[in-house]
């Protein structure tokens, strides 16, 4: 028979923490949660367990905010969690790795994550969950399951993402005013909707990409700011019994290269648009959303001039809109960039957030974002390349084509005929003939980039300005090493910010420095140094134990 513990800060007897009670637990025990608030972030691996409200769903908050962690993480678990109110703010409310979770009358919140995070191939039943607020709705990843009555309410990006080959059911739920697409459903997605209800999307209703198939059945698409249903090159699925109300046109979208079946849709056209109707026409200006972008970008470290010049781009097109609006001269303007730096100076995060903010500003009709190398645009015959150039650019139209070294382009590869010239000479013409409709990036250290600029005479003239990375600090380095630390559940010990401070001033800062990437990489070989440590300590370690980066580990990593 399945024991029954109780939690309460008030009742004699009863446990004053879930976590005191679930040290206790064996399996298959049930949690009894008297009504209250409950500052804990539980960790619940390898456990069959159930935490249920003692009271009325949603008297019981678990509240891990302040902790950085989900209010409830299940790995290798089978859990039950009934009518409890989750919160977290820079990870999941709720986070299912492997196992099965099922979660019952909850309400869920991230801040900075998804409500629900279901990765790992595990297997979610959920019922009647509330999400309001917060980043994402629902996560299913490499997973499977069931998502019924559920409501999903003002996140500020994607309401409910299914990628990786992930097939949960969907069925009964509403998502409601997501900031930006209602469901996204991309890398071989195959969830089945039924019965749903997505209204008041930000952008589109329901967007399917990158080789996805799913089945929409009986579902309502309404008020999206985009179309209501988009439909990727490459995708397939069923889409039957759907109607699309006061969204943009077509009602449903279907690009070149997509098959979907799409039988008895109501409410809205189907429409085929070629790539270059697809990034005719600009998307509509979104403040909000602007804001939202710089503050994204304020938080990255560092940067202190690339952040001044982004801030001066978006200036000059926001004045420009106005001026058009109000009937004066506006200039053409160009919205390509260079980037010069050394890598790991967060060039490709920033071309991210520069291909959003365009997008929210209106500019160009979606924030998507491509990033691509030589071996992406250069072919191995004559013809090739500007057949693999175009390809690459058509597909990046409408958003950012980021392209990562270029410099490589402009030298020849030492063996033979070389092609990178032919796909300088495309970019050129492409950039020329769609200079409305994408945002081209090159990025690359600083003196191969005036090469690269040299191998065309018209290439310079198509960039509007460049932002210069430059290294990071060694007090900078310190602040990514403990932000890459916070994010994966460590701390680090006293004295150890020192040190690494000291560290970092004595590297060697050639072309061969890693910046971000060296904090990186030396706080895993700190990681790899802990586990070492931490086995020849003769005891099971404790918590503080586990989260705890020392001395001796940077000691040690950097021998």
């Amino acid at each position: 028979m399945a024991r029954t513990l109780s939690v309460s800060s008030q009742q004699s007897g009863a446990y004053p923490t879930i976590r005191d009670a679930l040290e206790v637990a064996g399996d298959d025990a049930v949690i009894t949660v008297a009504p209250g608030r409950y500052p804990e972030a539980l960790q619940l691996d390898g456990r069959t367990v159930s935490l249920v409200a003692g009271g009325e769903p949603g008297s019981v908050v678990i509240d891990a905010e302040a902790l950085g962690m989900p209010a409830v993480t299940c790995r290798d678990s089978k859990v039950t969690l009934q009518g409890l109110t989750l919160h977290a703010s820079d990870a999941a409310a709720v986070s299912v790795m492997r196992g099965r979770l099922q979660i019952r009358e909850c309400e869920a919140s991230a801040r900075y994550g998804a409500a629900l995070s279901v990765t790992d191939g595990a297997t979610v039943e959920a019922t009647d969950v509330k999400v309001t607020g917060g980043q994402f709705g629902m996560l299913i990843e490499d997973s499977t399951g069931v998502i019924d009555k559920c409501d999903i309410r003002d996140v500020a990006e994607d309401g409910i993402i299914v990628r990786l080959g992930a097939d949960p059911t969907i069925r009964d739920t509403t998502v409601t005013g997501s900031g930006y697409r209602g469901v996204y459903v991309y890398q071989a997605g195959r969830p089945t909707l039924e019965h749903c209800e997505i209204s008041r999307s930000g952008d589109v209703g329901v967007s399917i990409a990158n080789q996805s198939a799913p089945t929409l059945r009986n579902c309502r698409i309404a008020g999206a700011r985009g179309v209501g249903i988009m439909v990727g090159r490459g995708c397939r699925g069923l889409i039957e019994g759907c109607t699309v109300e006061d969204s943009a046109a077509p009602g449903i979208h279907v690009d070149e290269g997509a098959t979907p079946t799409i039988a008895e849709a109501r409410g809205g056209t189907v429409g085929v648009r070629t790539a270059d109707q697809q990034h005719d026409g600009a998307g509509q200006l979104d403040p909000e959303r602007v804001e939202k972008l710089l503050a994204q970008l304020d938080t990255m470290i560092g940067l202190a001039g690339v952040k001044a010049e982004v801030r001066a781009l978006i200036d000059e097109i926001q004045v420009n809109e106005w001026r058009r609006n109000a009937g004066l001269a506006v200039g053409a303007v160009s919205h390509h960039l260079i980037f010069t730096g050394a890598p790991g100076t967060g060039k490709t995060t920033v071309a991210r957030i520069y291909g959003e903010l365009l997008k929210a500003l209106g500019v160009l009709p979606d924030g998507k974002f491509k990033e691509v190398a030589r071996r992406d645009l250069v072919g191995q015959y004559i013809g090739h390349t500007a057949e693999k150039t175009t390809a690459v650019f058509e597909e990046a139209l409408g958003g950012v084509l980021f392209i990562d070294e270029a410099y490589t382009l402009s030298r020849s590869s030492g063996g033979g005929a070389d092609f990178g010239r032919e796909a300088i000479d495309t970019l050129v013409k492409l950039m020329e003939d769609h200079r409305d409709a994408i945002a081209v990036i090159v990025a690359g250290y600083t003196g191969e980039m005036l090469e690269f600029l040299d191998a065309n005479a018209g290439l310079a003239s198509r960039f509007a300005k460049t932002l210069e990375f430059e290294n990071y600090t060694p007090d900078e380095l310190v602040l990514i090493v403990n932000r890459i630390a916070h994010n994966d559940d460590y701390l680090l010990g006293s004295g150890l910010d020192d040190a690494l401070r000291e560290w970092f001033g004595q590297i060697e800062r050639d072309q061969n420095f890693g910046n971000a990437r060296e904090a990186r990489k030396l706080l895993e070989g700190m990681r790899k140094a802990q586990s070492g440590r931490l086995r020849a300590l003769g005891r099971m370690p404790d918590r503080d134990d586990l989260r705890t980066l020392v001395l001796d580990d940077l000691l040690a990593a950097t021998k």
